[in-house]
């Protein structure tokens, strides 16, 4: 490993195990926020999902680029440039553009619950990019995740066959932001964590420049305060400072103990759905909810019982780096 491909360098400083989950549980609470302002602000079409999924991006890229300008990391190189594809693939159009549209008919609530699968996906994901040994209780355990989120999204559309739109939306939104959230924990490692979605969201600027400007048509929205509040609190919190301090947790570690934090998020963003949006608490929500989350919990806890293949090295026993060798760039 050289000083140029690692964030293991010299200049990187050794935290702890608690300073992870610090960070994570920063980065959920910000996260916690953006399905009921998505929601708010795509209410009543003022602002189109092309528009709030592509313009936060443009925000967020706009001061992704003041950022780097005025620090000047590193670039990155060669296939770490694929891997930031990936990650702005993920997190930077596919998760922010899914939920826009899929969020203009379902309540915050019901997005939160099929959202909570997002853990899993996340320890899915790492469980295959990083060639992870794992039991057949981790498998177990996502699969019963994702049949019971889809089992909730029937029964709030209505029955057997009432699985709409919106909820493969949703269900494309968390394979998306898994995929992006797995390969920027690792890529932070390298990088470092703000660096790491900074690159991402400069290297997805350009197009989405083009969708913002595109769905514009006769100018920016007509829409209330409130909403361009919220467009604002998506495209620097949600979209950019919130993942400084996800990424910065994941890239400490291990991953899977750090991802655990998240399964709080469903619960935070369902009671500001409630606070902020008046939506009401039924039964079905709160027993789909603590179903997702019981399967994510046990699917992210399994994991760490295989043994990581060869490939993967160096890593623990779990697949992660080993606690004494897990460093990151200086924040």
């Amino acid at each position: 490993m050289n000083k140029e491909s690692s964030a293991t360098t010299s200049g990187a400083i050794p935290l702890s195990r608690s300073s992870g989950l610090g960070w994570g549980l920063l980065g959920v609470a910000a996260f916690s926020l953006t399905v009921p302002l998505t929601r708010i602000v795509v209410d009543g079409g003022a602002m189109s999902p092309v528009f709030v999924g592509a313009g936060r991006a443009v925000v967020a890229g706009t001061l992704a680029v003041a950022a780097l300008l005025l620090t000047r990391p590193r670039r990155p190189q060669g296939r770490q440039w694929l891997r930031l594809a990936i990650v702005a693939g993920g997190i930077v159009a596919g998760f922010p553009l899914l939920t826009s549209f899929a969020l203009r008919t379902v309540p915050a609530a019901h997005g939160a619950v099929v959202i909570a699968l997002l853990p899993a996906a996340t320890a899915v994901v790492a469980v295959l990019r990083t060639r992870e040994r794992t039991r057949p209780a981790f498998w177990a355990a996502a699969a019963l995740g994702a049949v019971a989120a889809g089992a909730f999204a029937q029964v709030q559309g209505g029955g057997f066959g009432g699985l709409h739109r919106e909820d493969l939306l949703l269900f494309g939104a968390v394979i998306a932001a898994g995929i992006g959230y797995a390969e920027g924990g690792l890529l932070a490692r390298e990088l470092g964590a703000w660096q790491t979605v900074a690159w991402a969201l400069v290297l997805s600027l350009p197009a989405m420049t083009v969708l913002a400007v595109a769905s514009m048509g006769q100018g920016l929205p007509h829409a209330s305060g409130v909403q361009w509040a919220g467009f604002a609190y998506l495209a620097v919190v949600s979209m950019f400072l919130g993942f400084f301090a996800w990424y910065r947790g994941l890239a400490i570690g291990p991953i899977t103990q750090v991802s655990q934090i998240q399964l709080a998020q469903p619960v935070m963003s369902i009671g500001w759905a409630a606070l902020l949006l008046g939506e009401p608490l039924t039964v079905a929500t709160a027993a789909g909810g603590l179903a997702v989350i019981a399967c994510a919990l046990l699917a992210v806890r399994s994991r760490g019982t295989g043994r990581a293949s060869p490939a993967s090295a160096p890593t623990s026993a779990t697949g992660e780096p080993r606690e004494e060798e897990v460093s990151v760039q200086p924040a």
